[in-house]
């Protein structure tokens, strides 16, 4: 089933504001809970972090930035 643009823009909405910022800290005690690993190392786990986030969001924010589609023309 498909989501409304409305619906959309506010589940884009709380992936940013709360969803993001809730991944960030379990990413970053994720690594604390081992030894701190080589600079690189760590460098490397959060980029690859910071893209396997957006993966799954990918056509959640797909459109968002557009105009309503829906919305009847003015």
């Amino acid at each position: 089933m498909a989501l409304s643009y409305k619906a959309r823009k506010r589940w884009a909405l709380f992936a940013l504001v709360v969803a993001l910022p809730l991944y960030i800290v379990v990413a970053v005690n994720v690594i604390d809970l081992f030894d701190r690993p080589p600079f690189l190392l760590e460098l490397l786990i959060y980029v690859v972090l910071g893209i396997v986030w957006a993966l799954p969001l990918k056509r959640l924010f797909m459109g968002i930035g557009r105009a309503d589609p829906d919305a009847p023309p003015k």
